[in-house]
């Protein structure tokens, strides 16, 4: 069971590491138009409307391998200090009333607008001549069935935090900076920092 968890992290992180290189072209985008636009007085109509289809597939297809690593914005405030079993209960019965329902919603209505722009070869009608909406509408019942198969990962993570006491491991990633950790690599203690800070105060910028 424990493989199998791993291995859809291990898609849900794939995908969302492939989609996160849209950054980038979008990236080199915003910067040749701004270039074209006031440089060469050059603007391009549909410019607009490719950068917001890159954004919103990048938006969309990061959501399961955020899931993924746990990093989805909650209110820790109490949560955090809740033992296992009680944060296990709260997720398992947030996702099945509002997670399962919602994301099967995106998952069924994506693939309903996707068709439809496919049947009608559906372009933008923001500017004249406007690029295919079809290939970026497509990105949503994609994503949705991607974070809904991750969501039912995290069901049964909580399931097994339940009946064990404590959350599976999941994949590693990248992390944020752990401090302490960073201070040991470094061989700084607290009293070191506590001296710097003595110095800063005692002879401020500027003083004489």
């Amino acid at each position: 069971m424990q493989k199998l968890l791993l291995f859809i992290d291990k898609v849900s992180t794939l995908t969302g590491q492939l989609f996160a290189w849209l950054i980038v072209a979008l990236t080199f985008l915003i910067t040749w138009e701004v270039f074209s636009r006031y440089m060469l007085d050059n603007p391009h109509p549909w410019a607009f409307d490719v950068m917001s289809m890159l954004y919103g597939s990048l938006f969309m297809m990061a959501g399961a391998y955020t899931l993924s690593k746990n990093g989805h914005v909650r209110g820790d405030v109490l949560y955090g200090f809740f033992p296992p079993r009680l944060q296990a209960g709260l997720d398992l019965a947030l996702y099945i009333l509002f997670f399962v329902p919602g994301v099967f919603a995106l998952a069924w209505a994506g693939y309903t607008f996707a068709a439809e722009s496919w049947a009608i070869n559906e372009h933008s009608n923001i500017t004249a001549d406007g690029p295919p909406v079809y290939p970026f509408k497509t990105i949503i019942p994609i994503a949705g069935a991607i974070l809904l198969a991750q969501g039912l990962v995290e069901i049964v993570r909580c399931i097994v935090c339940l009946k064990m006491g404590q959350w599976p491991s999941r994949s590693e990633d990248v992390e944020e900076v752990d401090v302490e950790k960073l201070k040991e690599m470094v061989h700084v203690k607290d009293e070191d920092i506590a001296k710097l800070d003595e110095l800063v105060v005692a002879h401020p910028r500027g003083s004489k």
